[in-house]
């Protein structure tokens, strides 16, 4: 009858390791974790001192015995992946080699609350302890666990609090043009006793050759085909040259001596990836940090050049095509009717074998695509070749020419143009900066920089533009005065240099040179 039911207490008897009686293990199997942040030569100390001190605590102690010290250094405590002796140890416990765990403190175990907890949660399934000395915190304790999670959040909020601390500091300097490189990986540069960007001479070299070959006309392929036949290394010491590494060292600016910092930034402080800034946080851009390797206006002008093949389209239905540096006049032989570039290929005629160059819309689609005329090599070539002939034949003719076109691209003054945005920009970034602090929105600001800063890199491109059309205008004049009225043969180098497009017609060839000037001859 319910009047009668008894119940009886049962006390809880703790157990600790795997559930074994505590009567049945006269002794405790005690490990130890210690863990020191950095590898600094007063952290190293700590590290001893520690691995010291619990041995001599576990082996004083009558009841228990030691289970070993597992000991990780230098290693962050925001993430355990890294941490093998951790993990090592964690393995040990599942493997029932260890009955309870001491370390110094929560810090010290994990600054992560989620991976804190875990793992204590999966040693309280086993049975095993972890005990906290600093807080005095055994998480077997009923209230372990509650004090744990509040001991654990802090000690996460500490990291995060930290992890902004040094973010701040770099914006600092980054607002102060200080500039922080990795050089172990950086072709043509290191760093001196200051921690300033120095050029190494015969690094310099190889960008140099790069940046030449390129505006040569080679191809990304083609230019990492000859380092590697002349044993030249990467920045990161291999044999191999990736177009992907040739491409990256044509675009950075540092090679010009200027520095864009923070192209990528931190998505949080417990992963610490780190992804493309596609504006989510500021970027600073400064100009002559350091001593260029490349002249500004060869810079500019690769820019150019990599604009131009990265937007190779043609056609009706302007199809992308790949950029080839294999001939001199790949890519720049184009057809009147439909805009597409001609294709050099091998071409069987009744059994006849020759070399032809073709409109891409006549070989893909046959003449009712396009019924442009199909041109044989030689008769391209010696045109092309005839056309730089007449040039170089009355250079007399045509040296005026050239100096009336140079002087055409004499731009307005882009100094001063820059100095009114400069002095605009520094006003708003200030502004921004007192706002910021403030926590107060600067949308707007913001949005006027942004505008500012497109307006003035549209300056800089249109002044590149015109430096580099007045470049070949003068190269053109220096190769005039230099070989005027010797003959020469269809060279591919010549053409490299001087030929911009090819038009082919059924009766001329249209020839557009680089410095501007435009010939037709009969074919």
């Amino acid at each position: 009858m319910t009047e009668n039911r008894s119940v009886t207490v049962i006390p809880a008897r703790q157990r600790m390791g795997g559930g074994i009686k505590k009567e049945e293990k006269p002794k405790l199997r005690v490990a130890a974790y210690c863990r020191v942040s950095t590898d600094s030569d007063e952290q190293a100390t700590s590290y001893e001192i520690q691995i010291e001190h619990y041995t001599s605590f576990i082996q004083k102690n009558p009841e228990w015995e030691l289970a070993g010290i597992f000991a990780d250094d230098g290693i962050s405590g925001t993430n355990t992946k890294k941490r093998e002796e951790l993990n090592r140890m964690i393995d040990e416990c599942m493997a029932g080699k260890i009955d309870m765990i001491i370390t110094k403190s929560i810090s010290r175990f994990a600054r992560n609350t989620l991976d804190c907890l875990k793992y204590i949660r999966e040693l309280k399934s086993k049975n095993i302890p972890v005990f906290f000395e600093k807080e005095n915190i055994n998480t077997m304790d009923s209230k372990g666990e509650v004090l744990l999670t509040i001991m654990a959040s802090l000690a996460q909020q500490e990291s995060q609090s930290l992890s902004q601390n040094v973010k701040l500091g770099l914006q600092y300097r980054y607002q102060q043009g200080v500039v922080q490189v990795n050089h172990n990986r950086f072709l043509g540069y290191t760093k001196d006793e200051d921690g300033r960007l120095v050029i190494v001479p015969e690094e310099a070299e190889i960008v140099k050759r790069i940046y030449r070959e390129y505006l040569e006309g080679a191809s990304l392929a083609r230019i990492g085909d000859g380092l590697e036949a002349d044993g030249i290394l990467t920045g990161a010491g291999k044999k191999q040259w990736l177009a992907t590494t040739i491409k990256k060292i044509l675009s950075n600016e540092k090679y010009i001596g200027d520095a864009l910092l923070q192209k990528t930034y931190t998505v949080d402080f417990l992963s610490k990836k780190r992804v493309k800034n596609n504006g989510i946080v500021p970027q600073y851009y400064v100009e002559n940090s350091h001593e260029p390797i490349i002249p500004r206006e060869i810079y500019m002008r690769v820019q150019e050049e990599m604009a131009r093949r990265a937007n190779l389209h043609s056609g009706e239905k302007r199809k992308k095509r790949v950029y080839s540096s294999k001939y001199a006049l790949s890519s720049i032989v184009y057809c009147p009717k439909c805009g597409e570039i001609y294709r050099r290929i091998a071409w069987n005629n009744r059994g006849k074998h020759s070399t032809v160059w073709r409109c891409c819309t006549r070989v893909e689609h046959g003449p009712k695509g396009c019924d442009a005329p199909t041109i044989q090599e030689s008769v391209l070539q010696n045109g092309v070749a005839k056309v730089i002939n007449e040039v170089f034949g009355n250079s007399s003719a045509f040296l005026p020419i050239l100096e009336e076109n140079m002087q055409a691209v004499i731009g307005s003054d882009v100094e001063s143009q820059l100095a009114e945005i400069d002095g605009r920009l520094k006003e708003l970034q200030q502004e921004l900066l007192k706002q910021a602090n403030a926590k107060k929105d600067y949308t707007e600001l913001a949005d006027e920089i942004y505008a500012l800063q497109e307006q003035r890199q549209n300056v800089l491109a249109a002044e590149a533009e015109q430096d580099g059309r007045r470049q070949r205008m003068e190269e053109m004049k220096a190769l005039l005065e230099e070989q005027a009225d010797i003959p020469l043969e269809y060279d591919e180098q010549l053409v490299w240099r001087l030929v911009e497009k090819v038009t082919v017609y059924e009766e001329e060839l249209v020839v557009e040179f680089k410095s501007g000037l435009e010939i037709r001859v009969e074919i």
